[in-house]
């Protein structure tokens, strides 16, 4: 089935979707959600063909990390399905209404997007998520995963399709492109006649490509090289207790820690504090010459580092003598995903808070908790790093538009 034909049928169910009401939406993914924990065993047989082609294929630790499924994260991810059905419908609300002077009554209301396609990499949890976020905002949705992931991914969307069958669903309702060829994610970017926004997730290349090439429009969901400042007045316990979080409970995803800009008044006694840390994951340090002397065993960092995201056990740190350069540095390395900073001084988180331009921006809390179940959104479409119509931990308000609705009694312009 071609790229095209997924979306007539996405398409097709657009109307069915629109009429959905809410206890409906619930029931189908509360059934999603009891079909991914009943299957579990299946999902991980298919999980298993991935992993074995991923390492032969040469994959490294953190994108086997990103692609293994077993029974505790399979439960995790029907638990996420379960979250979203527990949340308040963002579907059908009045945003406002007024009745103009000609007795024209207006009401804005939110309204489902569409027809959402993903494209993604070697995340099967993806799969599970994005469903069921498009499912409860009333969307279709077409998923296009990475080949690393396509029998894990084969296995979870037939287990939701038989559940949305279940429940009353078109099984169209969430769609699996089975091509992993470049000309389908291609296609896909130019299906302007079905969709109506299609969301890139995975690293920087993949994003980059979609961005630049797509004519439908695109909701950015960036990569994170993700800061943490320690001010001049940190708590350095507390410090070296969030960086070890943010850079090593999980080193594959996007909100973890990548690169530490310290304060030169501290800095002498941060890193070392902070190095033991990390040392008990063997993270490599690579800093500039004022972090080389202030701790042994730190490697000499590029002008390139200071950009990189490592989604490794390598971590970055620059040294500043202000505040204000901080946020300066922070600013041009960034990309615009999560930062933080460490401090006592409230005037200085304040102005942190405010001048630094990225989606979710932290004082004395790990970067890792930029997500959508933390957030209370439940499950997440994505982190966008973008400024038009979404921002941050993408939930399901993120996938709904508006429209106005418009009552009259003949009036005429």
């Amino acid at each position: 089935m071609t790229v095209k034909d997924l979306g007539i049928k996405a398409k097709g169910v657009q109307t069915f979707l629109s009429q959905v009401n809410t206890d409906d939406k619930n029931r189908a993914l509360l059934a999603i959600a009891d079909a991914l924990e009943e299957n579990a065993d299946s999902i991980i047989s298919s999980n298993a063909l991935d992993l074995e082609n991923g390492k032969a294929a040469g994959l490294g630790a953190g994108l086997l990390d990103r692609l293994m499924l077993n029974e505790e994260r399979i439960e995790g991810i029907a638990d996420g399905v379960r979250q979203v059905a527990a949340l308040e419908d963002a579907c059908g609300k009045t945003v406002y209404e007024y009745e103009k002077e000609n007795g024209l009554k207006i009401k804005k209301i939110t309204v489902p997007i569409g027809v959402i396609g993903i494209i993604y990499e070697a995340r099967p949890n993806v799969t599970a998520d994005a469903a069921a976020l498009c499912l409860k905002s009333g969307n279709a949705v077409i998923l296009r995963g990475g080949k690393e992931a396509i029998n894990s991914n084969k296995a979870v969307v037939s287990v939701m399709q038989d559940a949305l069958e279940s429940a009353g669903f078109p099984r169209e309702t969430v769609q699996l492109v089975e091509d992993t060829s470049r000309s389908s994610a291609n296609e896909m970017m130019k299906l302007t006649d079905y969709l109506d926004c299609l969301i890139p997730r995975g690293g920087k290349g993949l994003i980059k490509s979609v961005v630049e090439n797509s004519t439908v429009p695109v909701i950015e969901t960036g990569s994170g090289n993700c800061h943490i400042y320690v001010d001049e007045s940190a708590d350095l316990n507390m410090a070296a207790e969030i960086i070890f979080n943010a850079k090593t409970q999980r080193i594959s995803v996007c909100n973890a820690c990548e690169s530490l800009v310290i304060h030169s008044a501290v800095i002498n006694e941060a890193l070392p504090l902070i190095k033991a840390r990390l040392d008990e994951k063997n993270v490599e340090i690579r800093g500039d010459e004022r972090a080389q002397k202030a701790c042994e065993g730190i490697v000499p960092a590029t002008e390139d580092d200071f950009y990189t995201e490592y989604l490794d056990y390598i971590i970055s740190v620059k040294t500043v003598d202000s505040l204000d350069e901080a946020i300066e540095h922070i600013n041009e390395h960034s990309t615009g995903h999560s930062e933080a900073i460490i401090t006592s001084d409230d005037e200085n988180a304040k102005r942190f808070l405010q001048c630094i331009d990225s989606s979710s921006v932290y004082v004395n809390a790990s970067t890792r908790c930029t997500d959508g179940g933390e957030f209370g959104l439940g499950a997440e479409i994505g982190i966008s790093t973008q400024k038009l119509h979404a921002r941050g931990p993408m939930g399901i308000e993120g996938l709904t538009s508006t429209k106005y609705l418009i009552y009259g009694n003949g009036q005429v312009r």
